[in-house]
């Protein structure tokens, strides 16, 4: 996997790598049914505590990204990428509730950069 830690940055290293998988999945550099290195393995090649592959796993896994086999290890979940139909869902219930208080679709737009820019 072409993953690397940028022990430098603001960002923490299992977001990095949280982002990272994610990215390799979108993409389809990482299809379903592609094993991951252990944690082990993983935490030592890029440098990091084994925690934080643990971590980046567990919430991938929670997200339905990946999922962990036991003993045969964690692989790419044959859903792919749900993330992106539960971003969906979530742009549309925003919508529908500032149609609901009346908020016109600039002002929604202008929402949206605001908050892309804080987060």
């Amino acid at each position: 996997m072409d993953i690397d830690i940028d022990h430098g940055s603001g960002v923490p290293p299992f977001e990095q790598l949280r982002l990272r998988i994610l990215e390799l999945v979108r993409r389809e550099d990482l299809v379903a049914g592609t094993k991951l290195p252990t944690v082990r393995k993983l935490a030592a090649d890029l440098g990091v505590a084994p925690n934080t592959v643990a971590r980046t796993y567990r919430e991938l896994e929670q997200l339905g990204v990946i999922e962990t086999r036991g003993r045969l290890g964690s692989f790419v979940a044959a859903s792919g990428d749900p993330t992106r139909a539960r971003a969906q869902r979530a742009a549309n219930e925003y919508v529908a509730e500032l149609r609901r208080m009346g908020i016109s679709d600039a002002d929604a737009a202008v929402f949206v950069a605001t908050a892309l820019r804080g987060a």
